[in-house]
């Protein structure tokens, strides 16, 4: 089965920082392009960066040098390192993976920027 598992979300004030993690499961993980959606209150669903198995990235237009993606293959984990956090940076954070053909999401982890 495959399976994506989402963690590190949480309550920080404005400014601060949080590290999101992505452990998978049942793929090849290191041949595959994982990414970081989310989805803001009242807004659709958006790319925040995603990772390549040779390591280029995409990002959001909001990010703005503020976040940093990283993948460890030994592990088969994705991380997103967020710094400066703004209020509109709260939503859900999802992990996504194109594997076989198929999407496979994970469960989403709430992050809340708020003072």
């Amino acid at each position: 089965q495959v399976r994506l598992a989402e963690s590190g979300g949480g309550l920080v004030q404005p400014g601060g920082s949080l590290r999101l993690s992505c452990a998978t499961s049942g793929i090849n993980f290191s041949i595959y392009t994982p990414a970081w959606y989310r989805v803001a209150p009242g807004k659709e669903r958006e790319l925040v960066e995603s990772i390549s198995s040779e390591g280029g990235t995409n990002y959001g237009d909001f990010v703005n040098g503020r976040f940093t993606i990283s993948r460890n293959n030994a592990r088969s984990t994705m991380l997103l390192q967020m710094n400066s956090l703004e209020a509109e940076d709260t939503g859900v954070y999802y992990c996504y993976v194109r594997a076989r053909g198929r999407e496979f999401w994970g469960r989403g982890t709430q992050v809340t920027v708020s003072s």
